[in-house]
């Protein structure tokens, strides 16, 4: 049993909204920092009198932090979804979310299959298009808002001009032709993930290849290198059949989620047509989040964050998050060389966790060789972080900061103005302290992890999943 139970205020709900509040700081966020972090995450884990059974489920809350002169402004609301709207009206879930089956009578659950009906709850990031944010899922649905009140704006349907049933939410930007490239995903009897790109305004897709699978592996994210698309499918997925059933008997895709009769598999692309130039096969692993890829001699290096099996998944049950002693997945800081002419993939493990959260300095070297990666540590006893750690690829070596009794979110980096070297920057982490009952937005010198200065919020935050810093010099995305 841990010592120290409190974690589990990282997943309860907060149903306090502030429009715009300055927040008192401690030491100095740097003057040079201005523009805003936009992050995404749980906000309500009940939909009226059901609790949310896992940690995909609850209702998206953002939360954002307006930094300039060395000021910190914070607002944050509910995302006006409308699965958030039916809970809130009618007490109940909507639709069919990862872990919590809808409470709707049969007729409309069926009603929900053949309309391919999907929850728009978008809970795990932030995009940009053009010159609206929106909050995004694994969804066909992305919801704008107003970045100075937070307010839902309107609706942007990411699947129109695909063949697909919905879109990943971790896409990649390319500075260069001033684009995005995602996947879209269809099942039915076969999988098929589409590869596209979008014009950065949000712009009609331009599908560049269908990649088809008999049986449903699950994708979260993927990388990119100067030339590559690197997709990484993972040996875990989905039994369809047993998803199409659960329209009656109430199963979720978390019931349904199992082990494949297959390797994990590294499917390397042009980035320019599409065009399948190698595949390579790994032992089974899962993964959620790449760090970063790039090219060497004849191969490509890819590092990520992988687990062993399908608890990466079924494991964040939140009966289990909030246990005393949680049994928790491990994620691995792995390093993957694809050989270009296929075969295996080499792997070797740079860190070992549990990690999860992969940063790097995007801007400078993401789809280049790099040397850095940020990640939040898990230091036992707790279902969440403890640490941030600064991971040096080369040399091994490991920084951390800590803070006894606080729990560090995702640390995004940004970087400074004219920096020279990989980490000249910051790293902005939203620090949930359940002592105190509050959140901080603390700033970390990234070379060194010395804090520089924190700014502290009026109530405390769930614990987020994924956002982005939007300034002047990083206009369209800091990480993948």
């Amino acid at each position: 049993m841990t010592d120290s139970p409190d974690y589990r205020a990282g997943f309860r709900t907060q149903t306090e909204e502030i429009e715009n509040e300055r927040l008192p700081v401690d030491g100095a966020f740097p003057a040079w920092l201005t523009g805003d972090l936009v992050g995404n995450g749980p906000g309500q884990f009940e939909a009226g009198e059901t609790e949310l059974r896992h940690w995909f489920d609850p209702f998206a809350m953002l939360r954002r932090f307006r930094i300039e002169d060395g000021t910190v402004t914070y607002a944050n609301r509910f995302v006006e979804s409308r699965d958030y709207e039916f809970a809130r009206e009618h007490g109940g879930v909507r639709t069919p979310f990862p872990g919590t089956p809808p409470d709707r009578p049969l007729w409309t659950r069926v009603r929900q299959l053949l309309s391919g009906t999907f929850p728009d709850n978008p809970v795990i990031g932030v995009q940009r298009f053009g010159d609206e944010v929106a909050a995004i899922t694994e969804s066909p649905t992305a919801l704008t808002v107003d970045l100075d009140t937070l307010e839902t704006t309107g609706r942007i349907d990411l699947t129109e001009g695909l063949e697909s049933d919905l879109t990943l939410a971790h896409v990649h930007y390319d500075r260069d032709a001033d684009a995005f490239f995602n996947l879209g995903v269809s099942y039915g009897r076969e999988t098929v993930y589409t590869l596209f790109t979008r014009p950065r305004d949000g712009g009609a897709p331009t599908p560049l290849t269908r990649l088809r699978f008999d049986e449903a592996p699950y994708v979260h994210s993927f990388a990119l290198t100067d030339r590559y698309v690197v997709v990484t499918v993972n040996a875990f997925g989905l039994d369809a059949g047993r998803l199409l059933r659960g329209t009656v008997t109430r199963e979720t895709f978390l019931d349904a989620f199992r082990p494949l009769d297959a390797p994990l598999r590294f499917l390397v692309l042009d980035r320019s047509t599409g065009e399948r130039v190698a595949t390579a096969t790994a032992p089974p692993a899962f993964v959620y989040h790449h760090a970063n890829a790039y090219e060497r001699d004849g191969e490509v290096v890819v590092d990520l964050v992988a687990f062993d099996d399908e608890r990466a998944v079924t494991g964040l049950e939140l009966s289990n998050l909030r246990r005393d002693d949680p049994d928790l997945p491990r994620g691995d800081l792995c390093r993957y060389v694809v050989p270009l002419d296929g075969g295996e993939a080499g792997r070797e493990v740079l860190h070992r966790g549990p990690v999860e959260f992969p940063v790097i300095n995007y801007r400078a070297v993401n789809g280049e060789r790099h040397r850095y990666v940020y990640l939040a540590e898990t230091d036992g006893g707790s279902s969440l972080p403890t640490d941030v750690a600064k991971v040096d690829a080369e040399t091994g070596t490991v920084k951390r900061w800590r803070e006894s009794g606080t729990h560090p979110g995702e640390p995004l980096f940004v970087p400074a103005p004219d920096g020279d070297d990989e980490d000249d920057g910051v790293l902005l982490s939203v620090v949930l302290d359940p002592e105190a009952d509050r959140s901080s937005l603390v700033c970390l010198d990234a070379g060194t992890l010395a804090e520089l200065g924190r700014a502290r919020l009026p109530h405390r935050l769930p614990y987020g999943f994924h956002g982005q810093f939007y300034g002047p010099r990083v206009p369209d995305r800091s990480m993948a």
